[in-house]
């Protein structure tokens, strides 16, 4: 593996050399973004809305003496997803919509109350457009993103720490000392991680029916809020006539808005979970190359003896045999994860079928459309696959459902809803829900215990 040597291309060149023979650091960032931004190119990344590091670098540190965007840059984010939702065209809100939206909030939040222990949010449910959204959710989605930044940024700083050690310590000459580029890669990491975040809330943004769509607390405080022009979209190729569909959708937002809002420590366990796994990151060079071996030599033997180099490697680059490998705390923070969001949906659905009841009379053909298009590709799925590699699965939402049903039928609403205030259940847990709430009952007698 080659080690880091970014240096102008000609070195001997007057402009590049000081009277102290000192290296043009801006000029050996220009360079290596370039680098950078070549080898991106070439594995699929798009690197479009990269900016200069070095710039990016020294103008952060200079707005009251710190980088007061953190890791991730919020306004990079917000100006690429922006950019994804103008080249769909920018739709304003109509008195239409706002009356749609106003008259399909106040019937479901009158139905809720019947469905569930929490209360309604303190805010006014409203309607949004697509940029709305983007611009109303920004701040949540980057408080809940910047750990994963953090966590590659510290992965690249040991990284480099490592090749140092390795080194001695010494600085090859004419190279940046190390500190420079520990400082720049975590400037260009940010700002990469900020464009992916940026690209897929953009995407997102054209089939989110809410603020909550995707189990996340992206707002502050918690309100529901739809975008009309999703929900249309959404039912457009439904024999259901509109107003079901309006109230179907402010149900499922204002449901998860009232969980939020009456459970803030949610917000904090889900955070908590994409911390850790920020933590974990790591970036095993022994554990990658191992991993290249082995899929180039697997992909040789799938493709035959007559298999050229280019076309085994070629397989293994498709396979993705270039992601580090997941440690256990990361597994951990996964599953924990992947289990609260199906249990947020889950709960979400429970109490939509529930509130709805026979009013709306095409529920159950709702809940299905929504389920058979989540399975193929749910708004979680699509972010969380990008960014974290994170599977949410159909099946154990549908679980999770099912689990909270019966978890209403046995016990009560109240007794349903007051399982969000202890110990939430496992995976497990969702497939025996009498077992789970016998582990987390206190029995009225307590003498045999003694």
């Amino acid at each position: 593996m080659a080690g880091f040597g970014f240096i102008p291309n000609d070195p001997d060149d007057s402009e590049n050399s000081g009277d102290n023979n000192r290296p043009d650091f801006e000029a050996m960032m220009r360079q290596m973004q370039e680098q950078m931004k070549a080898q991106f190119e070439q594995l699929g990344i798009n690197p479009a809305g990269f900016t200069n590091p070095f710039t990016t670098l020294f103008s952060q540190t200079s707005q009251s003496g710190s980088g007061s965007e953190g890791v991730l840059s919020i306004s990079t984010a917000r100006e690429t997803a922006k950019k994804f939702v103008s080249v769909q065209g920018l739709k304003p809100l109509g008195t239409k919509d706002l009356d749609v939206v106003k008259s399909a909030f106040e019937i479901s939040e009158v139905w809720l109350d019947e469905a569930t222990l929490f209360p309604a949010a303190p805010k006014t449910p409203t309607a949004a457009s697509r940029l709305d959204w983007v611009n109303d959710t920004m701040a949540g989605w980057h408080k809940t993103m910047e750990p994963l930044a953090a966590g590659l940024s510290t992965a690249i700083s040991n990284l480099l720490d490592q090749a140092m050690n390795a080194q001695g310590g010494e600085n090859p000459d004419g190279q940046p000392p190390i500190e420079m580029i520990t400082m720049m890669l975590r400037s260009f990491i940010g700002t990469m991680i900020a464009t992916q975040l940026g690209q897929s809330i953009g995407t997102l943004s054209t089939t989110v029916t809410g603020a909550h769509d995707v189990g996340l607390a992206l707002l502050d405080p918690a309100r529901a809020v739809v975008i009309p022009e999703n929900i249309e979209l959404w039912a457009a190729d439904l024999e259901i006539p509109k107003s079901e569909v309006f109230i179907y959708h402010a149900l499922r937002e204002g449901a998860v808005a009232r969980l939020f809002a009456n459970n803030p420590w949610l917000v904090s366990y889900i955070q908590s979970a994409v911390v850790e796994y920020g933590k974990g990151i790591n970036i095993d060079i022994d554990a990658i190359q191992r991993q290249a071996q082995e899929a180039f030599e697997k992909a040789q033997e799938n493709m035959g003896e007559g298999a050229s180099e280019n076309d085994a490697m070629s397989f293994a680059l498709d396979s993705g045999i270039f992601t580090p490998e997941e440690s256990p705390a990361q597994k951990i923070a996964l599953m924990k994860l992947e289990t609260v969001f199906a249990l947020i949906d889950g709960w979400t659905d429970e109490i939509t079928a529930l509130a709805a009841g026979d009013r709306l009379p095409a529920i159950e053909q709702l809940r299905e459309t929504l389920r058979r298009r989540r399975a193929a590709s749910s708004p979680a799925q699509q972010l969380f696959s990008s960014m974290l590699g994170l599977q949410v699965s159909p099946k154990l939402t549908r679980e999770a459902s099912a689990f909270w049903k019966k978890i209403r039928e046995v016990k009560s609403i109240a007794d349903r809803d007051q399982i969000w205030s202890g110990l939430l259940p496992t995976a497990d847990d969702l497939l025996d829900p009498e077992k789970f709430l016998a582990s987390t009952t206190i029995p009225d007698d307590l003498s045999g215990l003694i």
